[in-house]
Order: C-alpha cells, then structure tokens, then sequence
C-alpha cells in the first residue's frame, strides 16, 4: 500500500511500447492514461510520466495525446531526449512554441492563485483590528 502512496499515477498508465530509438538517439513511449479523457493536459502528462519512469531530467516531448470515442482512456506518445539541443534538431519547432505557452500559461495561473490566497489573509487580519477599535 504504501508503495501506490508513493506513486499514486502507477494504477493511470499503463505502457503499450517503450521503444529505444538507437538511430534517432531517443525513447520512444506510448502509454494509456485510464479515466483521463478530455482531462489530461499535456504538461500533466509530462509529470506522470517523468514520475512513472524516473526520468529526472530528461527532455519529455508529448507528441500526441489522442482520445478514444466511447472510452475514458487517452494514449499518449512521448519521445524522451537526454539532450534538449538534439531534441530541437529532430522535433518541429511548433511543438517546442506549443509547450513554452503552456508552461507560461500554468506559471502564470500559480501567480493569480498565490496572489488570491495572499489577499485574504491580509484581509482576515486587518478585520480583528478594525473589531478592537
């Protein structure tokens, strides 16, 4: 029990290929996401996967994320780099532009919840003063 706490992805994906590409100098993963449709970003599924297969610091590119009509599942392809200047060489650059938007997007959704959390804290304080006035 303890070892599904540690990983709580592990039961989600399960792997159809894991192919190392010796010519392209690359892992190239396919792995189903079970109760993910319609759910899964692709970012998140970066992080399961990194998580799934301790990957680190590898370069993880999510190439497609693909549906199944009348399914909860979602299949993802992922080309797993040790080297992102090699990566750029061999992925089109549209997929890098793609995931550098999503990245700002997410980093810039923390900021406005970190910043809503913050103001009402400074409100739940101002108010015991106001009350003691």
């Amino acid at each position: 029990m303890k070892y599904e706490a540690d990983f709580p992805y592990m039961s989600i994906i399960e792997t159809v290929s894991d192919v190392n590409n010796t010519f392209l100098s690359r892992r190239e993963l396919t792995c189903n996401f079970a109760g993910l449709a319609g759910k899964l970003k692709k970012l998140e599924a970066i992080d399961m996967i990194s998580k799934e297969f301790n990957l680190g610091k590898k370069v993880i590119i999510p190439i497609i994320l693909r549906g199944h009509s009348g399914k909860t599942t979602t299949t993802g392809t992922f080309f797993v780099y040790d080297d992102e200047v090699l990566a750029k060489k061999h992925v089109n650059p549209t997929v890098f532009s793609r995931l550098e938007k999503a990245k700002a997007k997410q980093a810039e959704a923390q900021k406005t919840e970190e910043s809503a959390e913050a103001k009402p804290e400074e409100s739940v304080e101002a108010k015991p003063e106001e009350a003691a006035q």
